[in-house]
């Protein structure tokens, strides 16, 4: 029996060890959020090593850089009743924010080298760049004749034919700068020793110096705060 435990004790101390060998993650992945659609944006993760320890446990320099699609509540697609062509009715601008972030990454749960789920709690802060982009329609001008343009409250919606191309207006985006703060979970799995999968599962709280709009004629928000889910592929060194 005591030759057993010690055995036991070996095998978990040669995991151990293993796991203990890599210093740096690196991944990538997609995320969603309450204020996005099903795909919300793109993430990259970097995490390394520190030297030292916090309250016993491994602690990682956390560094990462989101770009996401901000929607506001109220956005709800219609269709035109004659060319069958979708939009948004009173959406004036899209929000995409670049998000870099910085902060520590705390293992709460290892696992051995082979098996097992680890759990990292993840605490990070940023800048928020917002990119404020105008959204095009095409209207019909006069019969026969097709315009695109940025959206136009004005207009009578029966002349919205649907929306226009994803790539205009960029030229003509605004900028706006704030900051954002993260708190989140992540859950990795080793598939093959140095590759992992995982998911990354927290809440976000982000602030602008002014409102943004992106929709006409209602309420529109400078802080926003939203739960969100990142599925994330990488590898360990």
């Amino acid at each position: 029996m005591g030759l057993l435990l010690t055995v036991c004790s070996a095998r978990a101390q040669n995991a151990d060890t293993d796991e203990d060998k890599f210093t740096t993650v690196t991944t990538y992945g997609v995320t969603t959020n309450t204020n996005s659609g099903i795909l919300g944006g793109f993430v990259f993760r970097h995490s390394k090593a520190l030297p030292t320890l916090f309250k016993g446990k491994r602690q990682f320099r956390y560094m990462a850089l989101e770009i996401v699609n901000v929607k506001h509540p109220k956005e709800v697609q219609s269709q035109t009743p004659y060319s069958g062509g979708r939009y948004v009715y009173n959406k004036q601008n899209y929000l995409f924010v670049v998000r870099p972030q910085y902060g520590r990454e705390i293992s709460l749960f290892t696992r051995t080298a082979d098996e097992g789920v680890a759990i990292n709690g993840i605490l990070a802060v940023g800048p928020s760049l917002g990119i404020i982009k105008p959204y095009y329609v095409q209207y019909t001008v006069r019969p026969g004749q097709i315009e695109t343009r940025p959206f136009d409250p004005s207009l009578q919606p029966e002349l919205i034919v649907g929306s226009g191309s994803f790539f205009q207006g960029f030229d003509k985006s605004k900028l706006t700068v704030g900051l954002n703060f993260k708190a989140a979970v992540a859950f990795e799995l080793s598939a093959f020793r140095n590759n992992l999968t995982g998911l990354e599962i927290g809440f976000l709280a982000e602030a602008f110096p002014k409102e943004v709009t992106i929709m006409n004629d209602t309420n529109n928000r400078s802080v926003y705060t939203s739960g969100f889910v990142t599925l994330f592929f990488g590898n360990k060194k």
